[in-house]
């Protein structure tokens, strides 16, 4: 989920194990809850050479953009 210069991570796996993490971030907008497939994420995040990268979201419905460095828009986290 985030949210107004946060971001919480949630993940369970099929053991119904939890873990949680949150981080700060740089996001000004309304709260979205949104899910991905860990096996998708993680490539796309082992690919990016960048130790900052921008993920942008229309809404919960919508595909998000995965990009490295400073990359901005209105609903950039």
């Amino acid at each position: 989920m985030v949210g107004e210069g946060s971001l919480k991570i949630t993940c369970t796996n099929t053991d119904q194990e939890e873990a949680q993490e949150e981080a700060e971030v740089d996001y000004h907008g309304d709260v979205i809850d949104i899910g991905f497939n860990v096996t998708y994420l993680l490539d796309v995040l082992n690919h990016l050479k960048s130790e900052k990268i921008t993920v942008s979201l229309g809404d919960a419905n919508s595909s998000a953009l995965i990009t490295s460095g400073e990359t901005r828009n209105s609903n950039t986290s």
